[in-house]
């Protein structure tokens, strides 16, 4: 489809651009939106993206379909040394992603309702919208936070974010949840929904092609539910026979999409309910949370009382 049609629109953004490159098969110059305050062409070269257009994408999707995701290089024309740039493609990797995608430093947005820690490993603004619209005072804080650090702030619940890159690389961020979990709600997206499983002796196991867009099928086996979607790696249930319930499948391609941690307080989803754009139809999932963490909040009280008494 004409990309670029809506134009820029920097009130809409959801944080920094981590595109690594843009390829199109048209691309709109002038854009028709009449809150547009520029073209997608000087956004990327605002940030410093190379992008294409002119690509047939329909017969790049068949390739990735049946060959499954592989590193690619943008270029305005072929390498003189082709052996050398195929070299540099094969070798490419991502390392590193969730500490360039997280908050620094620890930041508090106000409010009256129960105290939520946002674990930020590259977490969409729109989390934040979602419970500060529900009262929640929040602190941000940033992917090295320690559990000892996150306790001291005396929080009611705890959510873990989306992120980017290979979940298995979070080496230290999954030894801190391997001590957190248990002691506090949780409630895992994406990213969070992946390091959970790691902590708790799970595995996970990279997509032929990934979950991407915002018509991904979701069902508990009662109900099927439209989400938005944006991984490569996903749970494997079965690892975690005994420990946690899959609460959400794929209608696809039956892969584990959410986990239950029976007596612990703890649930993850792959996919993103707080999206936007894109279906709300499971924001209410940050309100089971809520009442969780509104229940550790009495029982603090109640703890405060009672030491006083």
């Amino acid at each position: 489809p004409l990309i670029g049609n809506y134009g820029l629109i920097p009130e809409d953004a959801e944080g920094k651009c981590f595109a690594r490159g843009y390829v199109v098969r048209e691309l709109c110059d002038h854009p028709s939106n009449f809150r547009s305050q520029g073209t997608l062409e000087s956004f990327l070269k605002a940030h410093d993206v190379p992008g294409i257009c002119g690509i047939d994408t329909r017969a790049v999707t068949r390739i990735l379909r049946e060959q499954g995701v592989m590193n690619a290089m943008i270029c305005h024309s072929l390498p003189e040394d082709m052996e050398a740039a195929l070299s540099a493609i094969r070798a490419y990797r991502i390392t590193g992603a969730v500490a360039e995608a997280s908050t620094d430093p620890i930041h508090t947005i106000p409010g009256e309702g129960v105290h939520v820690v946002l674990l930020d490993y590259g977490a969409k603004r729109n989390i934040l919208r979602c419970l500060k619209k529900r009262g929640c005072r929040v602190t941000v804080v940033p992917h090295s936070t320690s559990t000892e650090e996150i306790l001291a702030l005396r929080p009611d619940g705890i959510m873990l974010s989306n992120g980017p890159g290979v979940p298995e690389e979070n080496v230290y961020e999954i030894a801190q949840l391997r001590r957190l979990i248990g002691q506090i709600p949780v409630f895992g997206i994406c990213l969070g929904h992946q390091l959970t499983a790691l902590a708790m002796g799970g595995k996970t196991v990279k997509l032929k092609y990934g979950h991407h867009g915002a018509n991904q099928p979701v069902t508990d086996g009662s109900h099927t539910w439209i989400t938005s979607q944006n991984h490569n790696y996903a749970v494997l249930a079965d690892s975690l026979a005994g420990k946690a319930e899959c609460s959400f499948w794929n209608v696809n391609d039956r892969s584990c999409e959410g986990l239950r941690y029976p007596g612990l307080r703890c649930s993850t989803v792959q996919f993103h309910p707080e999206a936007a754009g894109g279906p709300h139809d499971l924001e209410s999932m940050f309100d089971s949370f809520l009442a969780e963490a509104a229940e550790e909040k009495r029982k603090k009280e109640a703890e405060g009382q009672h030491a006083e008494g």
